[in-house]
């Protein structure tokens, strides 16, 4: 994944540019960079790795020697960046977030005379935003290449520029899967992906983007480049996962929406008679949490917190790249409470089960502290589909995921023609997953939320919603 943050104002935006960017460290935890304009100086840029240290120890003594009224950043788990482009559309800094599908085949229809290169990285493959960049500068103008961008990508793409005369332009990506928000306050203007970090610099609401529109933004307003389209498909899993609680996006609240969701899984549960007798609801930390609290709130079975994260030393915004390290800070992280473990009957709700991997060594954690019973719910549908558009799992085949490798486990490659039973919950091919998955995991029951009760608890139009990590579908 990866987040964006931009400023321009009338005044220095190097503080806003900074805390904006590092309000966006829990969505990638490979690279960061900031890049400043200012009127007498030009471009500012750093990028640094952020894989065992987070951004604001990384940037912090970087920012005392920036100054500028307009400035961009991110946090990116792809690329480094922001890049500095000059062409024939001029000087200026982009960064993107999203996914190409298609990069073998862009440069082949594209670029195949001899007067374009890229540099490639040690495995062969292109910096996604150099890419990106390249597709623009074969247009007359900004706006064009930017539709171009929209029309050529497979995948996803959302960019954002800073141009050398101190303009933001920034273009939502072509079917909205990432949302782009707009924050004013008097001397200038924000743009971000999570609305709450533009909010808590003083920040407040002012415009929402729609699917692939594009807008200009200077310190004295904005202005659209080119109109919204009609169709959209936000992802889901905002909601779900990756999105921060105090967020909004279509107006809905991640954190109250999480809520909802955690009710209608219990709703579900009774109305199937699937809902367990457990002396205590826990969510998984932190996504998990307030699907929990919902969960809780309509059983009336008390919320507790068996285990604790400790995170002050390794945060959730990074890890150490080496695995055998990342397992053991894993462990280390989780710090049981014995009087909320031994002997009780416990449910934990979980924002999603992707491999499996860190949810079955935290179940054997808590049988290992004295568990009685531990049952599992997932606040999201079986993951089918590793994601084609954000790769918010990093699952590189659909195998990777428990639920689609234990199809193939159950029934073998038949078992992929039967992909939307296998996740639904009541039908016999979905009850065969629910138990096969429980045994393989440690579970005393397992639950999947329904996608259409998931749909329900975000509330907005769900032909507007991508599901494709579930569904398959586009």
């Amino acid at each position: 994944m990866g987040g964006f943050f931009g400023a321009v104002s009338h005044r220095d935006v190097v503080l806003d540019v900074f805390f904006g960017v590092d309000y966006h460290s829990h969505l990638g935890t490979k690279q960061a960079g900031l890049c400043i304009f200012d009127r007498g100086r030009g471009f500012q840029r750093q990028i640094h790795h952020i894989s065992n240290s987070p951004f604001r120890t990384k940037f912090e003594k970087d920012v005392e020697g920036f100054s500028g009224t307009a400035g961009i950043g991110c946090i990116s788990d792809a690329d480094p960046q922001p890049l500095i482009v000059r062409s024939h559309l001029g000087l200026y800094a982009i960064t993107t977030v999203g996914m190409i599908n298609n990069t073998d085949e862009l440069i082949k229809t594209y670029f195949t005379d001899q007067g374009n290169q890229f540099l490639a990285k040690s495995n062969g493959d292109i910096n996604m935003t150099e890419l990106t960049a390249a597709i623009i500068n074969r247009e007359a103008d900004l706006v064009s290449g930017l539709l171009s961008v929209q029309e050529k990508i497979e995948g996803s793409m959302t960019v954002l520029i800073l141009k050398d005369s101190g303009e933001l332009i920034v273009s939502r990506d072509r079917w909205g899967r990432l949302p782009v928000l707009l924050g004013q306050d008097k001397d200038g203007y924000a743009v971000s992906f999570e609305s709450f970090a533009y909010q808590k610099l003083g920040y407040h609401d002012t415009y929402e983007l729609g699917p692939g529109e594009i807008v200009r933004i200077c310190e004295d307003g904005y202005e659209i480049l080119s109109e919204r389209r009609s169709e959209m498909r936000i992802c889901a899993f905002l909601w779900a996962y990756y999105g921060y609680p105090n967020s909004y996006y279509e107006g809905v609240n991640v954190e109250l929406m999480r809520y909802r969701n955690g009710e209608l899984m219990a709703q579900f549960d009774r109305e199937h008679g699937t809902l367990p007798e457990v002396d205590y609801v826990a969510g998984v930390p932190d996504s998990g949490v307030p699907h929990g609290i919902g969960y809780s709130n309509a059983t009336h079975i008390p919320f507790a917190r068996p285990f604790i994260k400790y995170t002050p030393t390794w945060p959730r915004s990074f890890m150490p790249s080496n695995q055998a390290v990342r397992d053991q800070v894993a462990h280390m992280k989780q710090i049981p409470v014995p009087e909320l473990i031994k002997d009780k009957k416990l449910l934990l709700v979980d924002d999603s089960i992707v491999r499996g991997t860190q949810l079955r060594e935290t179940v054997e954690f808590l049988y290992e502290s004295g568990a009685k019973e531990v049952h599992m719910r997932s606040a999201c549908p079986p993951i089918m589909y590793k994601c084609k558009f954000l790769n918010f799992s990093r699952a590189t085949s659909d195998n990777e995921l428990i639920a689609r490798r234990a199809v193939r486990e159950i029934e073998g490659a038949a078992g992929e023609e039967h992909i939307e039973e296998y996740a639904d919950a009541t039908t016999e091919r979905g009850r065969c997953l629910l138990s096969y998955i429980s045994k393989k995991l440690g579970f005393a029951s397992l639950g999947y939320q329904d996608l259409n009760l998931f749909l329900e608890a975000i509330g907005i139009d769900p032909h507007k919603v991508c599901t494709h990590c579930w569904t398959g579908k586009e």
